[in-house]
């Protein structure tokens, strides 16, 4: 058998068995290496140069600090300043949870991280004022998934060191899709409560409520100016602005907000340690798996195979994120970034699609894969909160996903939506 043979026979037994995707990955690679008789020592090798990257450093320290903006007080303003922008309007306590989920995923650039501080607050005092506790916990996990999407972002950061594109580039590109599918979700608020009474408990928008929980949340609101202006102009790269969000929330938890206390801080950095630690065992095992499709140029096989069923653009996009979608309901996000970035991008560019366009839309299928069955994280973590099964809220999160998918199949068809903002900064 070849060594490709050995490489994908491998990797789909033990997924079948139910194996981690991580050990899926690595054992598979390690088959693979002896099939062809080449030492092992080359996993080494690989597990070094995987994490020898300085744009990695921006993965724990983003994780970290949007671990440390939970404990120190500012996710629950940012959430206070959401519910005094919507007021009494028909759904105005979900709409103020997509809004807080913007605000938390411009600092937490995680969509676990989002829906945890978000849904801790948000889940309970929906399910208090009436919602569904399935639908109060389907929303969360789905506006959960605007944390990756919303600049800074961790699965944007890891496409930019295996693509090789600027991260910069690519966080501006993803502020509109981000807006857009979070204008799509609201929507589907607007017409899912309309007429069902959840406003009990909200208070009516008013200027002076509004200034009021701006000024009380005002340092919260500063973080993602200080993080994203600071990217966008120039001022410090993106991995250098997660370690100034670190030390902002560092300031303004302990002598501002005065919350952060050092059992929260230790709960912040176990926090991290784990997140971190597992993605980069992802990541060496996923770039040990990627380095034998390249050896072997399975993706020219797969982009030559592609190509002969069709050559329309349009009928590639539709498979390609399909595939997408198809993945992220059985594989985390960055496992799937780190394995289809070198299969699926030279397809793309060879149909003439720009990388950063490519990049955004994988990023935003993934963001679907965090509300979908069986793997979405995002409902594991809501319907611990929420009290209610997976079942549950996977049905009532089908509304929220189709809305997303049609977000993301316009942004694919139209990449002006994408690219515009970055070619307006100059990037």
């Amino acid at each position: 058998m070849s060594a490709a043979g050995v490489l994908f026979g491998c990797f789909i037994l033990l997924l079948l068995m139910g194996a981690p995707i991580t050990v899926a990955l690595g054992a598979a690679a390690m088959a693979a290496f002896l099939s062809v008789g080449q030492d092992l020592s080359t996993m080494v090798q690989i597990a070094f140069s995987s994490v020898n990257s300085f744009p990695i450093m921006a993965l724990p320290a983003f994780v970290l600090a949007g671990a440390l903006m939970e404990v120190a007080g500012i996710s629950r303003r940012l959430v206070k300043v959401a519910e005094s922008m919507v007021g009494t309007v028909d759904g105005g306590l979900a709409i103020s949870t997509t809004l807080a989920c913007v605000f938390f995923g411009a600092i937490s650039g995680s969509g676990p991280a989002t829906t945890a501080a978000v849904g801790m607050l948000m889940i309970p005092a929906m399910i208090k004022r009436g919602y569904d506790p399935g639908y109060a916990s389907a929303a969360t996990a789905s506006s959960g998934g605007i944390g990756i999407i919303i600049p800074p972002s961790i699965p944007m950061v890891i496409y930019g060191v295996v693509a090789q594109e600027s991260i910069t580039k690519m966080f501006v590109a993803g502020i509109v899709p981000g807006l857009l599918i979070s204008a799509g979700l609201i929507l589907v608020h607007l017409v899912r409560c309309r007429g069902k009474n959840l406003s009990q408990g909200m208070l009516p928008w008013s200027a002076s409520g509004l200034l009021s929980s701006l000024r009380e949340g005002f340092w919260a609101i500063l973080a993602p100016v200080i993080i994203l202006g600071g990217i966008y102009t120039g001022f410090f790269t993106p991995t250098e602005a997660a370690i100034v969000a670190i030390f902002y929330t560092l300031i303004i938890g302990i002598f501002v907000y005065k919350e952060i206390s050092f059992k929260g801080l230790m709960k912040s950095l176990e926090t991290t340690s784990w997140l971190t630690g597992r993605v980069l065992v992802i990541m060496f095992t996923a770039f040990a798996f990627g380095r034998l499709l390249v050896q072997y140029q399975i993706p020219d096989m797969i982009a030559q195979w592609l190509l002969t069923v069709t050559s329309n653009p349009h009928m590639i996009w539709a498979m390609v994120i399909f595939f997408l979608l198809f993945l992220g309901m059985f594989m985390e996000t960055l496992a799937i970034i780190m394995l289809v970035t070198p299969v699926l991008l030279p397809i793309m560019v060879a149909i003439g699609v720009d990388p950063i366009h490519f990049g955004v839309v994988l990023v935003c299928c993934c963001g679907v894969g965090f509300s979908t069955p069986p793997l979405g994280e995002n409902m594991f973590i809501a319907s611990g909160i929420g009290n209610v099964t997976l079942e549950e809220i996977s049905l009532k999160a089908i509304p929220f996903s189709l809305v997303t998918i049609g977000a993301i199949f316009l942004m694919a068809y139209f990449p002006g939506l994408i690219l515009w903002l970055p070619e307006l900064f100059g990037y």
